[in-house]
């Protein structure tokens, strides 16, 4: 008697207010869970943008005590430093022995993740034991389909983590401008969104400077009911401007380009802020001041730049070739570029970002309902400030994210540090999602039920792409060619600590295989008739700098075009190397590294000075 007395409660708790929030909860956490599960084993695969694999060496680094040194060597890095050493006679200019600073990253989410690997039991060594003679299997797309690289997924499962919390932050922002049904339904649709998916599993940045937007976000929308609604009075408002500064520059040293979000905000707190506008200015400058600042000093110190290797981004073009020539030349010639140039820059790259990444900003169809929205009028004061603020945010990013394009965008499209877009993603699906109950509010259903029909056939048509990515055959974990991580890793490891690799792949050695790598130089050899040639040689940093013990070649660029990249390249070109060593079937003569274990050719090439296996 007294189990059915229990029962009874416990079906009138669940019929009840409380019990029925409670329940949804539940299928809510259910559904996110499941969709968890089901994108990691189908979809999520090992890292394969260069910026991420970089973050995550340097990351472990910081974690072990290192410091913030990279074993991710550019060759512009190093002509930085030893630069900026020699003046002092210093014995080792260019830091090559186990403690090169890194000037490439900014120090937020590089620092994030070093905590993440001191609290969660990180084991770099990778399942496949004996892999320095084993083939990928040609079998199976990607390689060995089985492999997991366990440091990649928890790095995932993080991200992860902050998509879910910014999700949140978007529902209950929608909420706080709108009501529950567009708050839930805009949720839905980012929790749906097979770009930010993509990003999460990338394990770039992007999420945590996601979270750091929505944060800016919540506190310009805070600050702008402080104006119209005063709680707090101009110490509110004080405050707000602060956090919002320091958020900015906390966003700017997780990812440099961030920084140009400075300049809408100052101008929301121009236009907005009435009488005291300018002080409100002033104290956001000074916040964001007061958190660059230091980080400025530390890469001066360091390298004589602001941002090191970084800054120079929006000196490269696609035209200039080979791909990444600045980061990899040793005796860089800076040219002095007027703005002639960097409107050239602006526009070239406009048009394919305004085709691209534009549109998939919100990572489906939701965009034509954001644009179509900016011809609606809001009676809600804050909604349409805080549309000024995303428009304003937009039209920013574009021009940033044109003007620092380089080759990383075409190395990963889409899913690289360089697409800036994707952080308005929470803006545009929230005042998308809003315009469609506009929309729906001037339909008469003869069902109240078909509203719901309509809503969800909504969400299902706008996140197509999602269901049709969880339902087509998956690619496999291993993002091969040329991320193959035991393989990598065996590779690093016929070296001992503190030797020096030159490879096409030095952020993936760094990461799966913990040695230190330098990026191809410009040239493999030089030429009897341009001795300047060996300044951007391998034997420029071999014989000067410090002893190279091996070479490592991916698809990277065996699979390179042959006349562009080859041919075109010329004889000391890295493609010269290649096609004698293909046509003679052996390293030239005058090269130092001769020996080749078996099981990488005509795959991959690996040339060390000893036979170490």
């Amino acid at each position: 008697m007294q189990m059915l007395t229990s029962l009874q409660e416990l079906i009138h708790k669940l019929e009840s207010g409380r019990g029925i929030r409670y329940l949804q909860v539940f299928v809510l956490v259910l559904g996110c869970a499941g969709l968890l599960i089901r994108y990691d084993i189908h979809s999520a695969r090992n890292m394969n943008a260069p910026t991420a694999m970089d973050s995550a060496q340097l990351a472990r680094n910081i974690s072990l005590g290192r410091g913030y040194t990279t074993e991710c060597i550019r060759p512009l890095s190093i002509y930085l430093i030893k630069q900026k050493n020699q003046a002092a006679g210093d014995k080792d200019p260019a830091r090559l022995n186990g403690n090169h600073p890194d000037i490439s990253n900014p120090p937020v989410y590089p620092v994030v993740l070093a905590g993440l690997m001191k609290v969660l039991p990180f084991h770099f060594e990778t399942s496949l034991k004996g892999a320095l003679w084993s083939t990928p299997d040609s079998r199976s797309p990607g390689g060995r389909r089985g492999i997991r690289y366990q440091p990649d997924f928890l790095i995932t499962f993080f991200n992860q983590f902050l998509f879910f919390v910014i999700v949140t932050l978007a529902f209950f922002w929608a909420r706080r401008l709108y009501d529950f049904a567009v708050a839930s339904t805009s949720a839905i649709v980012l929790l749906l969104s097979e770009m930010l998916w993509r990003f999460s599993a990338s394990g770039l940045s992007t999420m945590l400077l996601l979270l750091i937007f929505m944060g800016l976000v919540w506190c310009l929308t805070l600050w702008e009911s402080e104006t119209r609604e005063p709680k707090w009075g101009p110490k509110g408002l004080a405050i707000f401007s602060i956090v919002a500064g320091g958020l900015v520059g906390v966003g700017g040293l997780t990812r440099y380009s961030f920084l140009c979000l400075i300049i809408p905000v100052l101008l929301f707190f121009g236009i907005f802020g009435g009488p005291r506008r300018f002080i409100y200015c002033i104290i956001a400058l000074l916040a964001f001041a007061a958190v660059i600042s230091p980080w400025i000093a530390r890469n001066y110190a360091v390298s004589g730049t602001a941002f090191g290797t970084a800054g120079y981004n929006i000196t490269e073009i696609d035209w200039f070739k080979p791909p990444f020539r600045l980061q990899r030349s040793l005796q860089p010639d800076f040219p002095h570029f007027g703005l002639k140039f960097y409107l050239q820059k602006l526009m070239l790259n406009l048009s394919p970002i305004l085709q691209g990444d534009f549109i998939n900003m919100a990572g489906g169809w939701i965009t034509p309902f954001f644009l179509v929205g900016l011809l609606v009028g809001f009676r809600n004061q804050a909604l349409r400030r805080l549309r000024y603020f995303s428009v304003g945010s937009i039209v920013i990013l574009i021009i940033t994210q044109a003007l620092g394009k380089t080759d990383l965008s075409a190395e990963t499209p889409e899913i690289n540090s360089e697409n800036l877009l994707i952080l308005a993603s929470p803006l545009v699906t929230v005042f998308g999602v809003g315009l469609f109950y506009s929309l729906l509010e001037g339909i008469q259903f003869p069902i109240r039920q078909l509203r719901y029909v309509a809503v969800g056939l909504f969400v299902f048509l706008v996140r197509l792409p999602m269901w049709l990515s969880l339902l087509l055959p998956g690619k496999g974990p291993i993002a091969y060619p040329p991320y193959w991580p035991d393989k990598i890793q065996a590779s690093a490891h016929v070296l001992h600590e503190n030797e020096l690799m030159m490879t096409d792949i030095p952020w993936a050695v760094a990461w799966y295989g913990d040695r230190e790598a330098v990026w191809l130089t410009l040239n493999a050899t030089a030429s009897p008739d341009n001795p300047t040639d060996w300044q951007e040689s391998f034997f420029a940093i071999n014989d000067a700098l410090k002893p190279i013990h091996a070479l490592y070649l991916t698809p990277r660029s065996l699979d390179a075009r042959y006349q562009t990249d080859w041919v075109r390249a010329g004889q000391v070109s890295w493609g010269g190397f290649i096609m004698g060593t293909i046509g003679n079937k052996q390293v030239p003569a005058s090269f130092p590294l001769t020996k080749m274990p078996p099981g990488y050719w005509p795959e991959q090439l690996l040339l060390v000075d000893l036979a170490r296996w």
